[in-house]
């Protein structure tokens, strides 16, 4: 199993904003649905901060590849693009 936990560094403000177009594009769904998928979660810090974390799970290796060329992935980055200044990824094999 591939476990990711993925910070997203906001810009100021606009982390209800980035986590709105998520939900409302159906990204967190499209995800989910994907097979090999086990979990696609976000969260938000309890101090307040502008950070967003998200911990997906994926079945194996393959998985994640496939999950990287889908259009909903790539509707993330436009999104990250706009919402985001830094990105901090870190993986666990399990």
């Amino acid at each position: 199993m591939i476990v990711l936990n993925v910070t997203y560094k906001c810009k100021p403000d606009m982390r209800g904003d980035f986590l709105e177009a998520i939900y409302t594009e159906g990204i967190d769904i499209a995800c989910r649905a994907e097979d090999g998928n086990i979990k696609y979660d976000y969260y938000t810090p309890l101090d307040g901060s502008d950070d967003l974390l998200l911990v997906e799970k994926w079945r194996d290796k393959d998985a994640l590849a496939v999950h990287g060329k889908q259009s909903h992935f790539a509707r993330l980055g436009e999104l990250k693009s706009e919402f985001v200044t830094e990105t901090i990824i870190e993986k666990f094999e399990i």
